[in-house]
């Protein structure tokens, strides 16, 4: 089957699901696109058994041949975190940059310990011999947050400015950090020396976040000043295009961070400076053409997930860590942030209500997904593939539906 095959079927039932879910069960599409097609994998695969029709091996062969963790990695997610980064209030960022600095490195570092540690116990509970490095690798794997389903439930109600900041400026730049910290654990499995005490993995996280910054910077700087000097929407929505996609791979063969690069370009694109700011009508054509472009990619994003997830073959022994993994990956994140929060001045009742919030709001996503699906062919691949689509499911279906009335409760938001 040809890709663009693959593609129209992807766009057709994107189109299904969310027409059904607009129409009748009106979920956040987000979620509901990936309830929906959790729902349609269930019945592929119960008609698989019944009417032997082999539907999902060969969905699942078509999705593998397409390299889609690889185009997710180097395309997708550079268009949604820079789609994320332009509605952001860059003022109110720019306030709280020490506190996101520190959620965005900090807190991913010690979620990837402290997760990686707990695996490997439980791994060890349910009679499965996982080695230590690679329970590392999935508490990097799971360490990074969603920006674009965060920023999408954000918007249902209202927090503190500071708080919501917190929120969205984390999870747009903490992508970057996870990524760093996958690529070391898996050097590790691989043979590769990292040398922690030494403070090897702090200097690759400050390389690769600094550089990506300064380069996300000056493109975005220099993307301004062409934007506002273009009256053609056209050939202005192309440069946009063109920072991205160029300053995110400049940004990879550089050896900095990608995630980075284009997020701070995006900050600038959007920034109210007039050294960055263009006119009222391009704006509105272009945040109009990247919400529509982010949308569309988050949508068959999370209708992938959703295929992926029962397509997986799965043993019932596997199931027994995901018991333990759930509990331990919100609790991860609720020391990974704890940790942090306790240098802010706030109140003991303001901390621990901003701890709770960044907690139930660590929800993982596409990025997860697409690490995980990158993992090398290893005797434990499926375990950690186990673990990641679990955690996934959880934080997205159970966490995001709550997410609005959890945060109603803690600030009577409205």
């Amino acid at each position: 089957m040809e890709p663009a095959d693959l593609l129209a079927i992807i766009l057709v039932l994107a189109v299904l699901i969310g027409c059904i879910n607009h129409l009748w069960i009106r979920l956040p599409p987000a979620i509901g696109m990936l309830v929906g097609s959790l729902v349609l994998s269930l019945l592929i695969v119960s008609s698989d058994r019944l009417l032997h029709l082999h539907v999902m091996s060969w969905f699942r062969q078509t999705l593998e041949s397409a390299d889609l963790p690889h185009i997710f990695l180097d395309v997708a997610l550079a268009l949604l975190l820079f789609a994320g980064s332009l509605n952001v209030d860059v003022m109110e960022l720019t306030t709280r940059r020490w506190m996101i600095l520190l959620l965005a490195t900090a807190s991913v570092i010690l979620s990837m310990l402290f997760f990686g540690a707990g695996m490997r116990v439980m791994f060890g509970l349910a009679g499965i011999v996982v080695p230590s490095a690679w329970c590392f690798v999935l508490g990097a794997i799971l360490a990074p947050t969603d920006a674009v389903v965060v920023e999408t439930l954000l918007r249902q109600v209202g927090l503190p400015p500071s708080l919501n900041a917190d929120i969205i400026g984390e999870s747009l730049f903490n992508d970057g950090a996870g990524v760093v910290l996958f690529l070391l654990a898996l050097g590790v499995t691989q043979g590769e020396p990292v040398l922690i005490g030494h403070g090897q993995v702090l200097a690759a996280l400050a390389r690769e976040i600094a550089g990506g910054a300064v380069l996300g910077f000056a493109a975005g700087w220099l993307s301004a000043q062409l934007i506002q000097r273009v009256n053609d929407e056209g050939l202005q929505l192309t440069i946009s295009l063109a920072l991205v996609m160029g300053c995110y791979r400049l940004a990879n063969l550089s050896h900095l961070s990608g995630p980075i690069a284009v997020v701070t370009a995006g900050l600038c694109i959007g920034s109210p400076s007039p050294k960055f700011a263009f006119g009222p009508r391009n704006r509105s054509a272009l945040i109009g053409f990247w919400s529509l472009l982010g949308q569309l990619l988050n949508t068959m994003l999370f209708l992938l997930i959703g295929v992926h997830v029962l397509g997986l073959t799965i043993q019932p022994i596997e199931l027994l860590p995901v018991l333990f993994a759930i509990p331990l990956a919100v609790a991860s994140r609720l020391m990974s942030v704890a940790v942090p929060s306790l240098l802010s001045r706030d109140s003991l009742h303001d901390k621990a209500r901003r701890v709770a919030v960044l907690t139930w709001a660590g929800l993982r996503g596409g990025i997860s997904i697409a690490l995980a699906l990158t993992l090398p062919a290893s005797p434990w691949r499926a375990d950690l593939l186990v673990v990641t689509y679990a955690v996934v499911v959880f934080t997205i279906v159970v966490q995001g539906l709550t997410m609005p009335g959890f945060l109603r409760t803690m600030y009577g938001a409205t």
